[in-house]
């Protein structure tokens, strides 16, 4: 029998690998783009998202573990899942639509919705809910930076 932090894992490596759907062209438009002076800890972003997303697996897991196949517990995983996927979104679509615009909304999203998981899973497991602040920290740094590229490069914006 597979267990829950397994399945929990096995979603999210299959949602991330969303990721990788950016072609060179895509690619090569980003990297262009002008940065703000300050975003000097760029190489460190992957590996901050990585720990962002275990950390969320994990609050995911602590859920699943409090009340496994229930229907409420179900739902939070649906919910969860729509986190990852508007957070693995990202780059694929702002790369894709040429549109820091587009990357600032979706980063915006991505922060309501994980402030409503939050809430939500804060009188299930207060652990639960301290596993989402590294995401509820940096999310809004990141959109930010994406905002401020857009000041940066209104042609993309």
């Amino acid at each position: 029998m597979i267990k829950s932090w397994m399945g929990i894992g096995a979603v999210a490596f299959v949602v991330a690998l969303a990721a990788n759907l950016i072609t060179p062209s895509d690619r090569q438009w980003f990297q262009r783009l002008r940065r703000p002076r300050w975003l000097t800890f760029e190489a460190a972003i992957p590996l901050i998202w990585t720990t962002i997303f275990i950390c969320g697996a994990w609050s995911a897991y602590i859920v699943w573990e409090h009340n496994p196949g229930n229907s409420a517990t179900w739902l939070m995983m649906a919910f969860y899942v729509l986190l990852e996927i508007f957070t693995i979104a990202y780059t694929p679509v702002m790369c894709r639509f040429h549109s820091l615009k587009v990357g600032t909304i979706i980063g915006a999203t991505g922060f309501m919705i994980c402030a409503l998981i939050t809430l939500a899973v804060l009188p299930i497991s207060g652990w639960a809910a301290l596993l989402l602040l590294p995401y509820l920290l940096w999310s809004p740094i990141g959109t930010y930076t994406t905002w401020e590229m857009s000041r940066l490069n209104p042609e993309d914006a």
